[in-house]
């Protein structure tokens, strides 16, 4: 049998001496650890909640977070007025000069639109090039023009109205600006990230000889009366709604706000369902139906833009040219408009 101890002890069996004093811990239960000099000074405010781990140091308790200063705020981009307002007047005069060429198009008769085309194609050249700067621009500007020449021609000398000859100039002209950037190593080193934008450039100015091939089919004309003076309407309302009220701001790097993109698309689909109402061949529900498609695509790919060019900005990149940032908006609008029109067309009418 095990020895047995008494109840009234108050000590366990090993213990050499029982604790005196009032410092004496309470039976059954261990001894409170010891503070050391700290309740010498005075109580310190405990701390709660376990401590956490961080990256790259010590574990913060939520007590210390209290302590730290809040990070400030990057403030929004300032939208100026005047600037809003000259983009707006752009995007109407490129929609206006777009539509009436399109007026003088006929059996026989396409050199005059395919000039206009070809003077809006060396705009978007000048505007895309200086604003996304690829490795070898002289070279990129210089065979998206040639590019843009080709598919021009084929457009309208084609037998057959088409798509297919502008996708080999969109290809030929692709491959042609990389190896004319493979050409140089400090250029060759970029190429790889400049891809997209040598990309978005030819096709681009591909993009506008839809028009033409668009000018030669059945109804063609009155489609691209129809699909531009909504995305010009889409991108004049967006604009001068910018200048007045840019509110929700969709970004505080970009100085564009929700209620443009919105309402332009809404009367540029309205405008179009006008237009439809007096045009031959169309009525109102499939003119806002090929409308609503253009103008959307159109005030998108402009506020597109300003996110890229926002983004440039903050990589650290040094700003372009200003007239040409500020084109490539509206001109990046009518370029994806116009396949989207030949799309609504072909599809739909």
């Amino acid at each position: 049998m095990f020895p047995s101890t008494s109840r009234d002890t108050g000590r366990d069996p090993w213990a050499d001496e029982p604790p005196t004093g009032s410092s004496a811990p309470a039976r059954g239960h261990p001894p409170a650890p010891r503070t050391g000099p700290a309740d010498e000074e005075g109580d310190r405010p405990e701390r709660k909640g376990p401590r956490r781990l961080r990256k790259g140091g010590p574990g913060r308790r939520p007590d210390d977070e209290s302590d730290e200063e809040p990070e400030e705020e990057t403030p929004p981009v300032p939208v100026r007025r005047p600037l809003a307002l000259t983009v707006a007047g752009f995007a109407a005069l490129l929609g206006i000069g777009l539509v009436l060429g399109a007026q003088t198009s006929g059996p026989g008769h396409r050199l005059p639109f395919a000039a206009i085309i070809f003077g809006v194609q060396l705009l978007f050249v000048l505007a895309w090039t200086m604003a996304m700067r690829p490795p070898a621009l002289l070279v990129v500007a210089l065979v998206s023009a040639a590019t843009a020449v080709i598919a021009d021609v084929a457009a309208v000398q084609s037998d057959i109205a088409g798509l297919a000859p502008l996708g080999y100039a969109a290809v030929a002209g692709f491959l042609l600006a990389v190896l004319g950037q493979l050409v140089r190593r400090v250029d060759r080193v970029r190429v790889t990230d400049s891809l997209g934008g040598t990309l978005l450039i030819v096709v681009g100015v591909v993009a506008f000889a839809t028009l033409i091939v668009l000018s030669r089919i059945p109804k063609g004309t009155q489609a691209i009366t129809v699909c531009l003076t909504a995305a010009g309407v889409a991108l004049l309302v967006a604009r001068l709604t910018d200048a007045v009220a840019p509110w929700p701001r969709l970004a505080p790097q970009v100085p564009r706000g929700a209620a443009g993109v919105v309402v332009g698309a809404m009367l540029g689909t309205l405008t179009s369902a006008v237009l439809g109402s007096y045009l031959v061949g169309f009525t109102p529900t499939s003119a806002a139906l090929v409308g609503v498609v253009s103008a959307a695509t159109a005030v998108l790919a402009d506020l597109a833009v300003g996110y890229a060019e926002a983004g440039r900005l903050m990589a650290g990149e040094p700003p372009t040219m200003w007239v040409a940032r500020h084109m490539q908006g509206p001109l990046g609008g009518f370029a994806l408009a116009a396949p989207a029109a030949y799309a609504m067309c072909v599809l739909f009418l």
